[in-house]
């Protein structure tokens, strides 16, 4: 069976019903590959990712066991731990006299609490078992949120995992830059496990894996568990060099929920992650961080020292902010969210929280216990998709075996790539840049809006102006590489082309005609230009959907073309509104520019043409012969070695 029939039929992706009208919530742009027919052998050939496991589950507490406001942590404490000194990474402000006094504690003896859940009996796979700890974001602090995630303690202990959501409730509310001490406050949280684990007396004593650690953070924790994946390597804090780190930990993987971003801004940067596996996943009607900040993480990790490393993003449409959580719900903005969210085509709760079972237990299957089968779902939902709730979704995906040919980044040449010696070439192109992306919102005034992230935007239109239906030959944009190239990246029928790629509104012109050169500059491409921004014009007739054409030609001339919408749906934005009144002033855009992941495997190039050698690419060429009009956003176009999953 080819991969691609396996991604491009697995699943029928619908729209939740939950919308009450088209004009609360804009029009949705359902593709042909959404409506593919869903084949029992078609699905992924793994285990039901959120199926409970064998292992009976287990529960304790730990804490100070002197909790003023919280009885299970001064009752019911099955271990007792000592408390940290957290001055120098959290300051309360004015607050701190009001919070001190509620608490009965100052950051200088902040408490070690949390809530466990962890497999009874001896591991089935005669390995200790992964440790995985979760740490919730802002809220208010009265109303705790370290029991919302219970629902997958349970999951995640039945299949193996020792799980522990973490108590930062003493350093939410109304503070700022904190988000460093969150991530600190993980870090010694794994400390405590490690005293828990030498302990005979306690139940985790031998049975932890230090080498098998995963860190999960919601809105400010999903910040916050970059920062503990960074302090983990450093050895003194960066903003007062007095404080020693000796952290260390195995962690293999962090994931963060619905995150923001720069919230803490080390030296005036964003905190820079490396050689760690990453998953981020954002609802599109969320309340609260209004725009998908988590990209830029995903943007800025980078993959370093060799390892075998992943990182993937997934955008859910309709998901809100505190739906991950138990206790925070579908009120993203307190108790009367009401007045001001419109709730009412949010996806449901408990389908929401299934997703999180789904990703989470799957990403830590892979990457806590080297379980391969899970892949093909971090690519391109459509191969779970008969698990999943029922909505639309975006994907993006890239391991640390990608290289890229060009990932618009390095410079302002439009016609160099990245690899040495590729060049960049467009035929008949009515738009032709590279240009920042940006989020729909600011999620702070003092956060940049923008993806952190460089990409290309392409234009075509094939009608020949004045020529009635009369198409040119098809626009194109090529990749040239050099010829050495193949052999030096030891590229074989096992390697991959990836690219990102989403459609847009807005088109350029027709073309004049016998104007078949590197991109017009009339009249009617100027205009286009100025609309390709996403957003169509009041009284604008929907456009068609998108396809295109990806051609690969080798050293001998020999080419073979695959249809792009095989790999992966290709969407406009997905429009959204979130708030009941004067939600079109309060964003940019009403959607989020998020790409889509596609990758082809070069086998199926050599299906298409058997004479074809995927040894020896020589052009790289997106074809534009499928849709005779249209926009598109590229990012990220290289090859990778094929990753075992299958």
């Amino acid at each position: 069976m080819k991969t691609r029939r396996l991604l491009a039929a697995a699943a029928v992706l619908t729209v939740v019903t939950a919308a009450t009208s088209a004009g609360c919530y804009g029009p949705l742009r359902l593709t042909p590959s959404d409506h593919a027919a869903v084949l029992a052998d078609q699905r992924l050939q793994a285990e039901h990712p959120a199926t409970p496991g064998p292992y009976e589950v287990r529960r304790l507490y730990y804490g100070s066991g002197t909790d003023r406001r919280r009885p299970e942590y001064r009752d019911s404490v099955s271990i007792v731990t000592e408390t940290v000194d957290a001055s120098k990474l959290v300051s309360l402000g004015e607050t701190a006299k009001e919070r001190n006094g509620y608490w009965g504690f100052t950051p200088k003896e902040f408490p070690i609490n949390g809530r466990a859940w962890y497999p009874a009996g001896e591991s089935r796979d005669d390995r200790p078992f992964p440790l995985v700890l979760i740490v919730h974001g802002n809220h208010n602090m009265k109303d705790f949120s370290d029991p919302g995630y219970g629902y997958l303690g349970e999951l995640l202990a039945s299949r193996g995992f020792v799980f522990a959501s973490v108590d930062m409730n003493f350093i939410n509310g109304g503070i700022r830059n904190e988000n460093d001490g969150r991530g600190w406050f993980l870090l010694k949280h794994i400390d405590a496990f490690k005293e828990f684990a030498a302990d005979d007396s306690t139940p985790f004593f031998g049975r932890i894996d230090f080498d098998r650690i995963a860190l999960i953070g919601h809105s400010r924790g999903g910040e916050a568990v970059g920062h503990a994946a960074a302090f983990n390597r450093l050895s003194r804090y960066p903003d007062d060099a007095s404080l020693e780190f000796d952290f260390n930990h195995g962690i293999r993987g962090i994931i963060a929920i619905a995150p923001v971003d720069g919230q803490y801004l080390p030296t005036g940067r964003l905190v820079p992650v490396e050689n760690v596996n990453y998953m981020v996943f954002h609802g599109s009607h969320d309340g609260d961080v209004t725009s998908f900040h988590g990209l830029r993480l995903y943007n800025r990790l980078e993959f370093t020292d060799g390892g075998d490393y992943f990182k993937t993003s997934i955008y859910m449409y309709r998901a809100n902010h505190g739906q991950w959580n138990t206790v925070w719900g579908n009120k993203d903005n307190g108790p009367r969210s009401a007045r001001r969210l419109d709730l009412r085509g949010l996806i449901d709760g408990e389908a929401q929280r299934q997703f999180a079972r789904i990703y989470i237990s799957a990403f830590l299957e892979t990457t806590l216990r080297d379980n391969p089968d899970y892949m093909p779902m971090f690519r391109d939902h459509r191969a779970i998709g008969g698990w999943l709730p029922e909505t639309m979704y975006i994907t993006q995906f890239e391991s640390s075996a990608f290289r890229p040919l060009a990932a618009f980044e390095e410079d302002i040449d439009v016609t160099t790539g990245t690899a040495h010696g590729v060049k960049l070439r467009g035929d008949s192109l009515g738009v032709w840049r590279e240009e920042l992306l940006d989020l729909r919102s600011q999620n702070r005034p003092t956060t940049s809006s923008s993806q952190q992230n460089n990409a290309l935007w392409l234009g075509w239109n094939n009608h020949i102006a004045g020529d009635g239906d009369a198409l040119g030959t098809p626009a194109s944009y090529a990749v040239l590489l050099p010829d050495a190239l193949g052999a030096e990246w030891g590229l074989s029928a096992t390697s991959r082309l990836d690219l990102q790629l989403a459609a847009v509104e807005g088109r350029p012109g027709p073309r004049r005609s016998g104007d078949e050169d590197q991109g017009q500059d009339d009249d009617a491409a100027r205009v286009a230009r100025e609309r390709d921004d996403g957003a169509r014009e009041e009284g604008e007739e929907d456009e068609e959907p998108v396809d295109l054409s990806v051609v690969v030609t080798d050293a001998d001339g020999e080419a073979a073309s695959v249809r792009l919408s095989d790999y992966g749906p290709i969407r406009r934005p997905l429009e959204m509104v979130v708030r009941r009144r004067n939600d079109a002033a309060s964003f940019d855009n009403q959607w989020e520019l998020v790409l889509q992941s596609f990758s082809i495997p070069l086998a199926d190039l050599v299906e298409a043409n058997p004479a074809f050698d995927p040894a020896r690419p020589r052009e790289i060429r997106l074809l534009f012969d499928r849709t005779a009009a249209g926009t598109v956003v590229v990012d990220d176009i290289g090859f990778s070695d094929r990753w075992p999953d299958s």
